[in-house]
């Protein structure tokens, strides 16, 4: 009989480093069960929408676009540039505020289910090895044979198919960035003609190759910092995977004829720790190479079924509700972090909302006072910023309204190409018997394609006469 381990040394290293800080390579059971097969049918989804989307074109245009060499981006065929930077900025924190009330209230369901590292590694890759080496005893004798035919021919097959998907995942990501079009010009045409793609291309399927042949939960473990943020955004009321120490505990053997009435329900049969990912014994409790990935919850409930035990002596709950039986309950902090999530979600709503397509600005020149024209003329220079957010070129046309007088461009008739940003100037020319004051109001009205984008009202300085004085 095993006694309530109170030891808690084994937070002081990682489950995957042994003591001589060597890799210690995690060879874990097959999963199965009902969690496992639910997470395979988010995964295929999630697998499918990620290749899908960058083939599906609205109006010509990429659903999704993710353009960071020229800060150019679409989501769900809105447009943004480096002008929109403000709206980006507090998406990123609202999705950071996202991320942390959703962490307090359901811990590291993200990483379980849909984190992209777990997806493909437990999904894809871990499944192609067990196809070709078997599960996690064969794979153990194989490592161990010496080198021979069998274990050649199963090697180069699983790494060939490795890199295969790699390559292939590394184009998918590649379109999210340049589009599907740009993407099909680098791999119907040679090399040489888009060497830096090509290259971006091979070392982008390197690296996710190594990650998901070599690196694997040392991604999760090592690399990542959202395990480590646990410490800070859980709490006793956080929903996690854990381990009914008080149903489970004190654990031992079902030995044939033996009293059972003093065990508690784990039969410390292990089987939660063989199909762990990331090497842990959950039954020590919380710790960041958690994943959330339910394999644990399965492999327990299976046993529990044959035993006659009830299911759940690891399953979703918070450390209160195994603890005390209490029910969930929503906390002040959680509370708090929703106040500022639904704060923020309705500020970037807003300004999504009454974004327009064309940010226009008129100002006077600084600086710079009336200049005097012929045939009793005066002149002003505005400087005049236009930044279009669309898809399409826009030949802009400025006009006055409801005053006699002239517009003049320093420079060529303006063509705004897609989320391009001007910089410009113009001359205005009244005559004086329209300055009415010294600064006398006007209204500039900016077209493009014969469509009234703004009007514009700013002010032309200049003279006045005596007799308006008066």
């Amino acid at each position: 009989m095993s006694e309530v381990k109170t030891d808690e040394t084994f937070r002081d290293h990682l489950a995957t480093v042994t003591k001589e800080g060597k890799r210690k390579w995690i060879y874990p059971k097959k999963p199965s069960g009902k969690f496992y097969n639910t997470r395979t049918i988010v995964s295929i989804f999630l697998i499918l929408f990620l290749i899908v989307v960058p083939f599906i074109k609205v109006s010509g245009h990429p659903l999704l676009l993710f353009d960071f060499p020229n800060r150019n981006f679409i989501l769900f065929t809105i447009p943004f540039g480096p002008h929109d930077f403000h709206l980006f900025a507090l998406a990123i924190i609202a999705f950071v505020v996202f991320i942390i009330l959703f962490t307090a209230v359901f811990g590291r369901v993200f990483c379980g289910w849909a984190c992209p590292q777990t997806v493909f590694m437990e999904m894809v890759f871990r499944k192609i090895e067990y196809l070709i080496e078997g599960d996690y005893k064969d794979q153990i004798k194989l490592n161990q044979n010496p080198w021979n035919l069998n274990k050649i021919i199963k090697k180069l097959t699983k790494h060939v198919i490795f890199y295969v998907i790699a390559f292939l995942v590394s184009n998918i990501f590649l379109a999210y960035i340049i589009g599907i079009d740009e993407l099909s010009k680098i791999v119907t045409s040679p090399p040489t003609k888009h060497l830096a793609g090509f290259i971006a291309m091979l070392v982008f399927s390197g690296a996710f190759y190594w990650v998901f042949s070599y690196f694997r939960e040392q991604a999760c473990t090592l690399v990542c910092p959202y395990g480590r943020l646990q410490g800070v955004l859980l709490d006793q009321d956080s929903i996690v995977i854990a381990y009914d120490n008080v149903r489970g505990e004190p654990r031992g053997k079902i030995q044939k004829g033996a009293s059972t009435e003093n065990l508690g329900d784990c039969i410390d049969c292990h089987l939660c720790v063989d199909v762990c990912p990331t090497g842990i014994d959950i039954r020590n409790g919380i710790q960041l190479e958690c994943v959330n990935c339910t394999a644990c919850i399965d492999a327990c409930d299976t046993v529990m079924e044959k035993i006659n035990r009830p299911k759940g002596l690891i399953r979703y709950d918070s450390l209160r509700g195994i603890e005390t039986k209490a029910k969930f309950r929503f906390t002040p902090r959680m509370a708090l972090y929703s106040t500022v999530l639904v704060l923020l979600i309705s500020v970037l709503s807003y300004l999504l909302l009454t974004r327009s397509d064309f940010s226009i600005n008129i100002l006077r020149t600084p600086g710079l006072l009336f200049q005097e024209q012929p045939d009793n003329k005066y002149s002003n220079i505005y400087d005049l910023n236009i930044i279009n957010k669309t898809f399409n070129t826009a030949p802009i046309k400025l006009k006055l309204k409801d005053i006699d007088g002239e517009l003049k461009l320093l420079g060529n008739e303006i063509q705004l190409k897609p989320q391009e940003k001007l910089d410009s100037k113009f001359i205005l020319i009244l005559p004086k018997s329209s300055i009415v004051k010294m600064n006398t109001p006007i209204t500039i009205m900016v077209y493009s394609n014969d469509k009234l984008l703004k009007e514009v009202k700013t002010s032309f300085l200049g003279p006045v006469e005596e007799k308006r004085k008066s």
